[in-house]
C-alpha cells in the first residue's frame, strides 16, 4: 500500500525529483484481495503561475480601459525564468496541468501564443485555466467596459489552448442590483466563451461572492453556464470550512492555497480543506498555490503541498 509513481519513460522518481513522464498513482489492494485497484493522481494537481511569481519576477499589468501595451514591470525581482519555460519546469515534476495570470502573459501576439501552446504541448501539459486577473462585472459605472475587455481575452484563451477562463465576477457590495448587473455580463460571456470552446468559471473572491449564498445564487442564475473556481483561501474568517463545503460540492476547479506560518505549512488546515472537497462531491484539480517566503525556492512549497493533498489520498486508500 502506499503513493507510488508509476513509470511510463523514464526513471522512477519520488516527490520533487524529476520525471517528465513519470505518473503519481495511488495503488492498492482491493477489499477483497481481488488485486490491484490504481487511482491514477497524476490529473489532480495543477499549478498556478502566481504560485511561481518570484522566479518569473515580472508583470505586464494589462487593464480594462487601458489600450496601451503594458511594459514589463518586474514586480517581483529579476526573475529566473521565463513564462514559456514552467510548462516544462511542470512536466518534470510530474505536475501536468497549468494556469496561467494574465498578468504573466509578455506579449498576445498570436505568434508568442503559438509558440507558448506549443511549449506546453511539447511537455505534455494541459493548459487548464487562463485567470483574467482585473475587471468588474459589478459596477455600473465599468461594467460594459469591463465586460467588452473580459471578452477580448476569450480569443487569448482559445489560441493558448486553455480549458477555461476565470474571470473576477465583481468587487461591489453584494446588493441585488449589483448581483444582478454581473450575472447579465456573465451571462453573454458565458456565451461567447462557450462558442470558443472555452468554459467560463468564477471564484468566491472579492466583495460581490462573500460567502455561499452569493455564489450559489449566481451560480443557479447562470443555469450551468458558467462554473465555479473554488479557493481555499479567499474565505479566511470564522466559519469558513462550513462555507465551502457548501459550495465545493459544485467546483469544477479548486485553488488549493497553503496557509504558512513561521512554522512551515498549516497542515491541520489544509487537510481539513482537502477533506470536506472530497466529503462535498469535488472530483477536479487542485491547483497549488503557494504565497509564501516559507521556503525560499517557491518549487519546494508547491510540492510541499502536493505531498499534503497525497497524503490524504493515501490515508482514503487504507
Amino acid at each position: 500500500m502506499g503513493i507510488e509513481l508509476w513509470q511510463q519513460e523514464g526513471s522512477l522518481s519520488i516527490f520533487g525529483l524529476i520525471s517528465v513522464q513519470s505518473r503519481l498513482c495511488l495503488d492498492y489492494l482491493s477489499p477483497k484481495g481481488m488485486g490491484s485497484l490504481v487511482v491514477d493522481l497524476s490529473d489532480r494537481f495543477a499549478v498556478s503561475t502566481w504560485s511561481l511569481h518570484r522566479a518569473l519576477g515580472a508583470t505586464y499589468p494589462y487593464k480594462p480601459g487601458d489600450r496601451a501595451y503594458p511594459a514589463r514591470q518586474s514586480t517581483y525581482g529579476k526573475g529566473t525564468i521565463e513564462l514559456i519555460d514552467v510548462p516544462q519546469q511542470c512536466a518534470g515534476y510530474s505536475i501536468f496541468r497549468l494556469e496561467i495570470c494574465s498578468f504573466h502573459l509578455p506579449s498576445l501576439l498570436p505568434s508568442y501564443l503559438r509558440d507558448f501552446r506549443k511549449a506546453t504541448e511539447e511537455a505534455g501539459v494541459k493548459l487548464q485555466t487562463l485567470l483574467v486577473e482585473d475587471g468588474d462585472l459589478s459596477n455600473p459605472q465599468t461594467a460594459q467596459r469591463d465586460a467588452e475587455w473580459m471578452a477580448g481575452w476569450i480569443d487569448v484563451a482559445a489560441a493558448l489552448g486553455a480549458g477555461n477562463m476565470r474571470v473576477i465576477a465583481g468587487k461591489a457590495q453584494p446588493t441585488n442590483p449589483a448581483l444582478t448587473l454581473a450575472e447579465t455580463h456573465l451571462r453573454r460571456l458565458a456565451e461567447l466563451t462557450a462558442a470558443a470552446g472555452v468554459r467560463l468559471v468564477v471564484e468566491n473572491w472579492f466583495d460581490l461572492l462573500p460567502g455561499p449564498v452569493e455564489v450559489n445564487r449566481i451560480l443557479d442564475a447562470l443555469h450551468g453556464t458558467v462554473g465555479l473556481n473554488g479557493d481555499f483561501g479567499n474565505w479566511e474568517r470564522a466559519g469558513k470550512y462550513e462555507d465551502l463545503a457548501k459550495i465545493m460540492g459544485r467546483a469544477e476547479l479548486c485553488h488549493a492555497k497553503g496557509r504558512y506560518s513561521a512554522a512551515g505549512l498549516d497542515k491541520e488546515d489544509y487537510v481539513r480543506c482537502i477533506k470536506l472537497s472530497n466529503s462535498a462531491g469535488y472530483q477536479g484539480p487542485f491547483t497549488l498555490i503557494y504565497d509564501s517566503a516559507y521556503h525560499q525556492d517557491e518549487w519546494s512549497g508547491i510540492l510541499d503541498e502536493r505531498d499534503c493533498i497525497a497524503s490524504v489520498f493515501e490515508e482514503k486508500s487504507t
